[in-house]
């Protein structure tokens, strides 16, 4: 029950942002016949040629991706990733096919920035919308690269795939531009591929450290002499990524409030980096 309680905020984000999705699927993107990429894409497709309803192709089409992830991503991830699927199938049902702009440039764009918010929330708070996404994080995590940039690249075929149907360049190009939106939308709001490192002077050098390591988090230990007053220091060097850099901010004041930080963009890490999503 404690673990329940304890997922419920996350559980809660993950079905507001499965509204915005929905609502960038049915009001921008589904009425200009746009793709949103995916998984999604690929139910928008067999929608539009069938006529069959898209948010239960996307929930079905989604099934077998999210029982590979059950493996390769753990439990927890998988578990709010079905939350968000069936959440947007359902929001699906509930806000109809309506189009909210008859520019295809605006609906492109905000359908693309709505869907990659959504998206991106998500993937902040543990799960994904499925589909390439789990793709995409399987190949993240293990090779380090950013989530957006590989969903980008996952849904060429995808837009190809469109370009056939249509026969009109248009659509994709749109199509193309919604995903593109998407991308840089997911790589602003989800960071684990960028990574910082913080320079931490504090009298209570072994506390943090031991604290780090439960992240967890390596940590340098280098002793340090103040030019000003000559006093003797510890100084904590630990690299992080920066959307664990809110969680380091609170460890460090809650510790040490007295404690100096310095947090300079690493440009790359070589060595043992241990990636979360």
């Amino acid at each position: 029950m404690k673990t329940i309680l304890h997922e419920l905020p996350a559980v809660g984000l993950i079905v507001l942002c499965a509204a915005v999705i929905s609502a960038g699927f049915q009001l921008l993107l589904i009425p200009q016949e746009m793709l949103s990429g995916g998984i999604s894409g690929v139910a928008m497709i067999v929608g539009y040629v069938t006529g069959l309803n898209i948010g239960w192709l996307y929930f079905a089409l989604n099934v077998p991706v999210l029982l590979w992830g059950w493996k390769a991503l753990g439990k927890r991830f998988v578990l709010l990733s079905l939350v968000s699927v069936i959440s947007v199938s359902v929001f699906m049902q509930l806000i109809p096919v309506r189009p909210f702009s008859g520019e295809p440039v605006l609906s492109a764009v905000f359908g693309g920035v709505l869907v990659g918010a959504g998206t991106a929330v998500s993937l902040r708070y543990g799960g994904s919308t499925g589909g390439f996404d789990i793709i995409a994080s399987i190949i993240s995590r293990s090779r380090n690269l950013p989530v957006g940039a590989l969903l980008l690249a996952l849904n060429g075929i995808v837009v190809a795939a469109l370009a056939l149907y249509a026969r009109n360049a248009d659509a994709a190009l749109y199509s193309m531009l919604s995903i593109f939106a998407t991308g840089k939308v997911i790589d602003a709001v989800h960071t684990p591929h960028r990574k910082v490192t913080a320079f931490i002077v504090t009298n209570r050098a072994e506390e943090l450290a031991e604290k780090l390591l439960r992240i967890p988090r390596g940590a340098t230990l280098l002793k340090t002499k103040g030019a000003f007053t000559s006093a003797e220091r510890d100084l904590l060097m630990t690299v992080t990524t920066r959307y664990e850099l809110a969680d380091l901010r609170k460890l460090v004041k809650e510790t040490d409030p007295q404690a100096f930080v310095n947090v300079v963009q690493t440009v790359d890490v070589i060595g043992e980096f241990r990636q979360k999503r």
